[in-house]
C-alpha cells in the first residue's frame, strides 16, 4: 500500500529521522583510540534520563528483557527469595524468568487493569522479619494494560517495614516518556530497552545500577557471563566494551539522547500526559468506551489498551486495522487476547499523527462492527486538544485524572 505505515504499537516507536542519519555510519574499530569519547558520551547522557547522579548506566545488546535477566543474575544467589506483583503480561514474565532461573517467588496476585499495590508490598515486608526478601520487583508501566504504578509507594513501602531488600523497577515502556526517578525514589536497578521512549530501533537494553547493588553483585554468587556487571563496569571505566557493541545503536543513541536534552525531560513528559489525554477523550467522550486501567490513577500516559465491546474481538480490529488501513496497534496479550486492542503513544509523535491512529483504529472498529458514531473519537481529540495545552511539570501529574 502506498504511504507510511502508521505504527502506534507501544514499542518499537518511530525513530526520529534525524536518529535514523544518525545511524547511518560505516563501520569502525570498537577498540580505536577514540571510541571511548562516544561511549563515555552516550552513558553520561543517559544519566538525566534515569534522574540520577550516583547510579552507573549499563549498555547490554539485549532487548529489555536481557537487563530483567541482568539484575536477578548480578544480585542475587540462587534461592534468594524476591516479591513481585503481577498484574499484567510483562509482570508475569518477569515472574516467570525469577522462576526459571531458580528464585523464589512471592507474587501478589492483582487484578489486570490495577497497578502495583502498595498496601501488599508494606505487608509482605513488614511480615518478613528476617529478611528472606532480597529484591522486589515492580513495572513502572504494565506495557499489556496500559496502567501505570506508584514506585514511589513502593520505596515508602520499604523503608516503612526497615526492610533491606533491593528494588529493581521496569521501565522499558515509561523511562524518557514517564517521570522516573532513581535516586530520590532509592532504585537499585531500572530495566529499560532502547525501543520506546529512547526512540531507537530495538537492539539495546538500557539500565541504571545503584552503588548499593553493584555491591550485591560483588558477593553474589547466581551465574552469569555476558550479562555480568562487573565486566561492562571495568571495561566502561576505560571507554570499552568486553565485546562487540552496535556501533550504528551507539551513534543512534546519541542522537536521541541530544533530542531529548533539546526537548527537556519535563516538557517530554508534559507532552506525553497531553497526547495520552487526547486518546482518552476519543476513548470516553467519543467511542464510549473503557479502558483495561480500571481507575484514573492507573492511567497510563504512554499506552492506552481500549476494551472492546462483548461479541467484538480485539484481533479482528487490530487485522483490519493492518490490512485495509495500513495502521500497527497493539494486540491483547494472554488474559486479555481478544478484549482489547492498544495505541502506544508515546516517543516521536504530535497531535497529527495521532490523530491518524485513531481515525484509524475507528474505521478498523467499525468495519468489524462496532457501534460508534464515525468521526465521534477523532472530534473528541481534537476538541480536547484544540482547547488544552501541554500541562507543566506539575500539571503533567494532575493530568491522569482527565
Amino acid at each position: 500500500m502506498a504511504g507510511r505505515n502508521f505504527l502506534f504499537v507501544p514499542g518499537p516507536t518511530n525513530v526520529p529521522d534525524r536518529v535514523l542519519r544518525a545511524m547511518a555510519v560505516p563501520m569502525e574499530d570498537h577498540r580505536s583510540p577514540i571510541f571511548p569519547e562516544l561511549t563515555r558520551t552516550v552513558l553520561a547522557g543517559l544519566k538525566p534520563v534515569f534522574k540520577t547522579t550516583a547510579a552507573t548506566p549499563i549498555l547490554f545488546p539485549s532487548s529489555g528483557t536481557g537487563c530483567w535477566e541482568a539484575a536477578l543474575t548480578n544480585c542475587l544467589n540462587l534461592g534468594d527469595k524476591v516479591l513481585v506483583a503481577r498484574f499484567g503480561q510483562f509482570s508475569h514474565l518477569w515472574v516467570d524468568m525469577c522462576q526459571r532461573l531458580g528464585f523464589e517467588v512471592e507474587v501478589l496476585e492483582t487484578p489486570w487493569g490495577e497497578g502495583a499495590p502498595p498496601e501488599r508490598y508494606l505487608t509482605s515486608l513488614a511480615a518478613d522479619k528476617q529478611h528472606k526478601i532480597k529484591a522486589v520487583l515492580v513495572c513502572q508501566n504494565e506495557t499489556a494494560t496500559g496502567v501505570t504504578s506508584d514506585v514511589a509507594a513502593i520505596r515508602k513501602a520499604l523503608d516503612s517495614a526497615k526492610h533491606p531488600a533491593l528494588l529493581f523497577v521496569d521501565s522499558v515502556s515509561a523511562l524518557a516518556s514517564i517521570d522516573f526517578r532513581m535516586d530520590e525514589w532509592g532504585v537499585d536497578v531500572c530495566v529499560s530497552g532502547s525501543q520506546k521512549g529512547l526512540m531507537l530501533p530495538a537492539g539495546l537494553g538500557v539500565t541504571c545500577v545503584s552503588q548499593k547493588a553493584l555491591e550485591a553483585s560483588k558477593t553474589a554468587k547466581a551465574p552469569r557471563c555476558y550479562f555480568d556487571y562487573a565486566a561492562m563496569v571495568n571495561a566502561n571505566a576505560q571507554g570499552f566494551f568486553p565485546y562487540t557493541p552496535s556501533v550504528p545503536m551507539m551513534y543512534g543513541l546519541k542522537e536521541s539522547l541530544a533530542l531529548i536534552a533539546e526537548e527537556g525531560l519535563e516538557n517530554i513528559f508534559a507532552r506525553h500526559a497531553h497526547l495520552a489525554r487526547g486518546v482518552r477523550a476519543a476513548v470516553f467522550e467519543g467511542w464510549g468506551l473503557k479502558l483495561c486501567a480500571t481507575e484514573p490513577r492507573w492511567y497510563s500516559d504512554t499506552v492506552s489498551a481500549i476494551m472492546v465491546p462483548d461479541g467484538i474481538n480485539g484481533a479482528e480490529v487490530i487485522s483490519r486495522a493492518f490490512k485495509r488501513y495500513n495502521l500497527a496497534l497493539g494486540a491483547g496479550l494472554s488474559k486479555v487476547a481478544g478484549k482489547l486492542f492498544r495505541i502506544g503513544h508515546l516517543g516521536d509523535l504530535n497531535e497529527l499523527m495521532l490523530l491518524g491512529a485513531i481515525a484509524g483504529a475507528e474505521m478498523a472498529m467499525l468495519d468489524v462492527g462496532v457501534k460508534v458514531e464515525p468521526g465521534s473519537g477523532v472530534a473528541a481529540a481534537q476538541k480536547f486538544w484544540r482547547n488544552h495545552a501541554p500541562a507543566n511539570a506539575a500539571g503533567a501529574k494532575a493530568s491522569k485524572a482527565a
